[in-house]
């Protein structure tokens, strides 16, 4: 019975083929926590939509999350991410933002892997970056990875779908990096490549200003960067490239110059404009005044601008007829209207040559007319200088006075001590040259020359008495006719070698003396006993016979002797310029006949002229 019994149960009891596991995993939907599921919509109310994704219980999704462009109707499927399986609700945690997450995170991992572009709106900014939705995926974006060039405002760009390239990936951590910045940098490429295989010189192109510098602009082609110089910009002076442009303007350019092997490209604005400076030798002939704006200043001079891109130029030496060694910013100033002459033009050089003093009167023309050469002028004494005095003048120049012309009888330092700068002084017109722009002064013309009246009518050859007033080395100083200098040399003391040295005379001493050069000039006569000496014994030998016939050299000089003694004692009040040459004469005749007969006759002649001024001491005692 019992046996019977238990055989019943067992066929009444049924069998259990699936395990334990099974059944739970079964129980709670297979393992779907955490995974992405398609469900359907049972139930829609305010703000929530009830889902059934096929397991015991249902789950309820934020309406939000669905988007406000989806309508959402009962029935419909939907892709939901199971968060896990039951609240304290005792419903399923559903999401669908997580499912739309899932399946972008999906769709994105395929794209980089393949290294394939993605599409996302820029929409936050966060510390060092912006954030990206990517369909759903949060990506982050450097702000290194914005833009080729640092971007000042990126307002423009958010809220725009843009292509970006992902850089980085991480699941684990739910982190993207993606950049904008690749993408232009390889789009930039591919139109850089297009541009510059189609480019070639004088071509015409719309360009976008990217940047500004002192020297330029760099221009934005369409994948290609071009430099615009400051020169060609415009025909008209530009001091910087900022007074005709602006960042982000679009211009229109012409390509100068390109190189394809480096791949500089030189732009132009001007040369799409007409060139002002043809035929401006037409439009501006030389001699015509016209009147301009002063554009430039430099060191050198002044630029013009007399009409807009044709510049002239007014060099500092054509500024001011008075105004010399003068910077031009203290004649002119930046912006103000001058009036100009032409002095040059030059259209294939593209220089014109300009002169502001020509438009004013010539001073220098004025003072000539006024003042010709021997007028007295009076003025302020502006600049002593090594060479002379700069004396002001009437029309505001100056006129020069050498220091040679500063006094008869002081040297030309020691005249220029004698001035001090401020003095007022009185000088005479010497000379003006209006061309070079100089007018020659002289104050001692203001005075007679004394030498002019001391020297009486002396000249070449005139026996003379001299007082010495300096020995020398080379000579001896002497003075005739008491204010006219002159100089005997040492060679020219005497005919005897012996007898040429200076030291044997004395300050204060008269020697008569023959002059062998007058020079007007230097104001200075040059004398020469020696040749007194020679002329003296020439004429004895004339009146008196010669050695040839038997007389002696003693015997001539003494008879020439005797007879100038006679004519002494005839006209002893008259003091002849041989008279001191008397007693020496008179001292060779006793020394010749005290003389053997082998004595020489320069030796006669070496002790009478030591003695020759205590011999005319004598004749003066006797007269």
């Amino acid at each position: 019975m019992a046996s019977a019994k238990q055989a019943a149960v067992e066929d009444a009891a049924p069998v259990i083929t699936e395990n334990f596991a099974d059944l739970l995993d079964e129980s709670f939907g297979d393992g779907l926590e955490g995974r992405v599921v398609t469900g359907t919509v049972i139930a829609l109310d305010n703000d929530a939509a009830t889902v059934d994704v096929g397991m015991k219980s249902e789950g309820r999704v934020p309406l939000k999350e669905f988007g406000t462009d989806v309508t959402l109707n009962v029935g419909d499927s939907v892709d939901i991410y199971i968060e896990r399986y039951e609240d304290r609700e005792g419903l399923i945690k559903l999401s669908r933002e997580r499912a739309r997450r899932e399946e972008a995170w999906h769709e994105l991992e395929k794209s980089y892997n393949d290294g394939i572009r993605v599409t996302g709106t820029i929409f936050g900014r966060v510390k060092g970056g912006f954030i990206v939705d990517l369909a759903g995926a949060v990506a982050f974006l450097p702000g290194s990875q914005v833009d080729i060039r640092p971007v000042r405002d990126i307002t423009p760009l958010m809220g725009n779908p843009q292509p970006f390239q992902i850089l980085k990936m991480d699941a684990q951590r739910n982190n993207i990096v993606v950049s904008r910045r690749a993408v232009l940098e390889e789009t930039r490429s591919e139109a850089r490549s297009e541009l510059i295989s189609n480019l070639s010189e004088g071509q015409i192109l719309d360009g976008i200003v990217k940047n500004i510098t002192d020297y330029g602009a760099f221009v934005d082609l369409g994948g290609v960067d071009g430099l615009l110089h400051v020169t060609d910009i415009a025909w008209k002076r530009i001091n910087h490239p900022s007074e005709a442009l602006q960042i982000g303007e679009t211009i229109k350019v012409q390509v100068i110059r390109f190189n394809a092997e480096t791949q500089r490209i030189s732009l132009g604005m001007k040369q799409l404009e007409a060139d002002p400076w043809d035929g401006v030798d037409a439009k501006f002939p030389v001699g015509t005044r016209f009147t301009g704006r002063v554009t430039n200043i430099t060191d050198y001079g002044a630029f013009v601008e007399l009409e807009a891109g044709v510049e002239g130029l007014v060099h500092v030496s054509e500024m001011s007829w008075t105004k010399k060694n003068i910077h031009p910013g203290k004649i002119v100033s930046t912006s103000q209207e001058v009036e100009v002459q032409v002095l040059d033009a030059d259209p294939e050089k593209r220089r014109i040559s300009l002169g502001l003093k020509q438009c004013m009167d010539n001073p220098w023309d004025g003072f000539a007319a006024n003042y010709p050469i021997g007028t007295e002028v009076e003025g302020e004494i502006k600049n002593i200088t090594e060479f002379g005095l700069f004396v002001g003048l009437e029309g505001e120049i100056d006129g020069m006075a050498h220091l040679s012309d500063l006094s008869w009888d002081k040297s030309g330092e020691e005249a220029l001590e004698d001035y001090t700068k401020g003095d007022m002084v009185k000088a005479k017109v010497l000379d003006v040259d209006i061309e070079k722009e100089r007018i020659s002064l002289g104050v001692k013309q203001l005075k007679a020359d004394p030498f002019e009246g001391s020297s009486g009518d002396l000249k070449k050859g005139d026996v003379v008495t001299c007082t010495i007033t300096a020995i020398q080395d080379a000579g001896i100083d002497v003075m005739v006719n008491e204010s006219v200098p002159g100089f005997i040399r040492k060679t020219e003391l005497s005919r005897e070698r012996s007898e040429q040295r200076p030291d044997r005379f004395a300050a204060g001493e008269k020697i008569d003396a023959k002059v062998t050069q007058f020079d007007k000039a230097s104001r200075r006569l040059t004398l020469s006993v020696k040749a007194l000496e020679v002329q003296e014994e020439k004429a004895a030998m004339q009146a008196y016979g010669s050695s040839d016939s038997g007389a002696s050299l003693g015997d001539i000089l003494g008879a020439a002797l005797q007879e100038k003694q006679k004519e002494a004692d005839t006209a002893p009040g008259e003091e002849k310029p041989a008279k001191k040459k008397a007693a020496p004469k008179k001292k060779a005749a006793d020394d010749d006949a005290e003389a053997t007969a082998e004595e020489k006759p320069a030796k006669k002649k070496a002790a009478p002229k030591k003695k020759a001024a205590d011999a005319d001491d004598g004749a003066d005692a006797d007269a």
